[in-house]
């Protein structure tokens, strides 16, 4: 698609306030493929004006209105998937087949579950002598990363939409075509001028403009733990609400039960997936030291099968990232199995599948997020020791548990701090909600939880 060189502001494309640009790279040859405007805090506040003066009659528009525009959404993004898989294969280097199935697809399913919730919610109930109402919080500023550029997008719009609230996107500036084009859609389907807005720009800048503005009434960010102490930071100082999805470092628990063979092989394509850059990627397997070894050898063989299957990350600075983490891990005594910190080619932004074995759990690698295809094992002696290792970081967004019996694995996923646990590799699921415990956010995305986000409740007494 062609780069717009405008903020998509009231229903119509309109010149940014100020002149720098953004250059799109593609990261498997590092070459520009387009350019954006780098949006100012003026960018940001036309933005968030006309979401203002729109939000108070589509807050008004029946949920069956809401429904429909919603549904006529999800039937452009199924019109365009093919674009749409091609966009962000461009700009984030997924190899095409991934970004068809999941890039594409998932968002497709997110939109049409929101259309159909949007017809469906109970906005209104009786309780006891009163009358309850959930109605729009207003104004949602929508700062979303670059991993899962529309799927991310779709998460946090379609809800706030659904909801009956008004939204200015600011997306993640390495993807920023992938937004444009969302807001196509958004025109295509009929949505009115001013409910959703697009101003594309820089974190430090058009970001941190968003999630000031006084007349934003919710900030709905994913991204780094470190953003996000922020952006809640400047949220709770106006009395603003916020829906954080942050980082995590997630555990894949294999039980000695469970069928090793299968528990690794999903394991680690779970973690080469999209590159590695995936928040909830399982990138800690604890295994009993009794299987360890064959554990290992499991995993390194599938990840050797990966080679060049999978594409690079996303950028130089990212790639030089995972490679400093590669690094500490060979310093701070893990077993490099398979991969390295060598790039296995010449251009391009990609770092080699890498197994490391004889982690603890102290480690760095075993502690912070990569964010890139890097999978640390580590033997655990216990249930209670793999419990212990398991809860031993400051993130619980998302695991796994298998074991021979699902009662079982249920159990020990009954006592893990995170948010959503696999159960023998349960599928994915676009109507439970997704988030975090402890440093790993705050709120839920998806289905009937993502759209309570919301919403705001007021009660009248007969």
């Amino acid at each position: 698609m062609k780069a717009h060189d405008g903020m998509y502001i009231d229903g119509a494309w309109r010149p940014a306030a100020g002149t720098d640009t953004i250059e799109v790279v593609n990261p498997v040859d590092e070459q520009v493929i387009g350019r954006v405007p780098a949006g100012t805090a003026a960018d940001v506040d036309a933005a968030v004006r006309a979401a203002r003066a729109a939000f108070p009659a589509w807050a008004a528009t029946p949920p069956a209105e809401r429904a429909a525009r919603l549904a006529a959404l999800r039937d452009i993004l199924v019109a365009r998937k093919d674009e749409i898989a091609e966009t962000v294969t461009a700009e984030l280097g997924s190899p095409l087949p991934f970004s068809q199935a999941v890039h594409a697809g998932v968002p497709i399913a997110v939109a049409g579950s929101y259309a159909e919730l949007a017809a469906t919610y109970a906005f209104e109930e009786k309780v006891g002598n009163s009358t309850v109402y959930q109605e729009p919080v207003g104004v949602v500023g929508a700062i979303t990363p670059w991993n899962y550029p529309l799927h991310q997008i779709v998460a946090k719009v379609a809800p706030a939409l659904a909801a009956g609230c008004t939204v200015v996107l600011k997306p993640a500036e390495d993807t920023p075509l992938t937004a444009q084009l969302f807001a196509e859609t958004v025109a295509e389907a009929g949505i009115p001028a001013g409910v959703f807005n697009l101003v594309t720009g820089l974190g430090p800048v058009a970001g941190q403009a968003l999630a000031e503005h006084p007349d934003v009434d919710l900030v709905s960010f994913t991204g780094s733990t470190a953003v996000g102490k922020r952006i809640g930071a400047t949220a709770g100082a106006a009395v603003k609400r916020v829906a954080l999805e942050l980082g995590g470092k997630s555990a894949n628990v294999i039980l000695p039960s469970a069928d090793l063979a299968k528990a690794v092989g999903v394991g680690v394509a779970n973690v080469m997936s999209n590159s590695g850059q995936t928040c909830s990627a399982w990138t800690r397997m604890l295994v009993h030291t009794a299987q360890y070894d064959e554990a290992v050898e499991l995993a390194a063989a599938a990840a050797e099968r990966y080679g060049d299957r999978i594409g690079p990350v996303v950028n130089a600075k990212q790639q030089s990232r995972v490679r400093s983490y590669i690094d500490k891990g060979v310093t701070e005594g893990a077993r490099l199995v398979v991969g390295g910190p060598e790039s296995p080619r010449e251009q391009g932004y990609f770092v080699s599948p890498t197994v490391f074995a004889d982690v603890t759990p102290e480690m760095t690698i075993a502690q912070e997020e990569i964010f890139g295809p890097v999978l640390s094992i580590i033997r655990y002696e216990d249930e209670a020791d793999a419990l212990r290792i398991a809860n031993g970081t400051v993130y619980g967004l998302a695991g796994a548990v298998w074991a021979g019996d699902e009662t079982e694995a249920v159990a020990f996923a009954r006592r893990l701090d995170t948010g959503q646990v696999d159960i023998n590799g349960g599928r994915f699921n676009p109507l439970a909600p997704f988030g975090g415990y402890k440093q790993s956010g705050v709120g839920r995305e998806l289905g009937a939880h993502g759209l309570s986000e919301y919403l705001q409740t007021k009660s009248l007494q007969f």
